[in-house]
C-alpha cells in the first residue's frame, strides 16, 4: 500500500508567499572615518616612545642590578673592604666617564661618590674606610661592615644618572 499523492497546495496557505529574513552584512571593525586614524597613529607613536624609553632606561640601569649581586656576595667575604672598593669603581665607571672617575684615589674618591648622590650615604668614618683602609689593611667590625655595606647599597641603587641624550 501507498500513500495517497499530496494536493499540490500543502500547508499553511498564508506561509505561501513567505520569504525568510537574511540577516545584513556584519560590521566592518575598521574606523570610517580619517580621524580614528590619526588617534590610532598618535597613540601608537606614543606606545612606542613610552617603551623605547623603558627599554633604554633598563638598558641603562642594568649594572646596578649586577652591582648589587656583587655586593650581597661580596657581604660574606674576608676581604670585604677591597672588593668593596673594587666593586664601587667598577659601578661609578659604568655609570659615569672613565676619565672623570678612574684615576679618583683617596679623599677625593668617597666625597665624588657623596656628590653623586642625593643623601651623603659615606660619613666621616666610611669615607675614610674607603679612602685609606685598603692601603692600611684595616680589619673591619661587624657593625662597620654592616654600615659600609648598607651606605654601598644606597649609593648604588640612589646615585644619579649621568645625562644622556636620546
Amino acid at each position: 500500500m501507498s500513500a495517497p499523492p499530496l494536493p499540490e497546495a500543502f500547508g499553511n496557505y498564508a506561509l505561501g508567499d513567505f520569504v525568510e529574513v537574511t540577516s545584513p552584512a556584519s560590521i566592518s571593525w575598521l574606523p570610517q572615518t580619517p580621524g580614528w586614524l590619526l588617534v590610532a597613529a598618535v597613540m601608537a607613536w606614543y606606545i612606542g616612545r613610552w617603551a623605547w624609553q623603558q627599554l633604554v632606561h633598563w638598558y641603562r640601569n642594568r649594572y646596578r642590578k649586577e652591582a648589587l649581586a656583587r655586593l650581597e656576595s661580596i657581604s660574606s667575604s674576608a676581604s670585604c673592604l677591597n672588593e668593596l672598593s673594587t666593586l664601587l669603581k667598577i659601578t661609578a665607571v659604568a655609570a659615569y666617564d672613565r676619565p672623570e672617575t678612574a684615576q679618583l684615589t683617596g679623599r677625593p674618591w668617597p666625597e665624588f661618590l657623596n656628590r653623586k648622590c642625593d643623601s651623603d650615604p659615606f660619613d666621616e668614618e666610611l669615607s675614610a674606610l674607603l679612602a685609606e683602609g685598603i692601603y692600611r689593611q684595616v680589619s673591619l667590625s661587624d657593625s662597620q661592615r654592616e654600615r659600609l655595606l648598607g651606605a654601598a647599597r644606597v649609593w648604588i641603587t640612589g646615585h644619579r644618572e649621568q645625562e644622556h641624550v636620546v
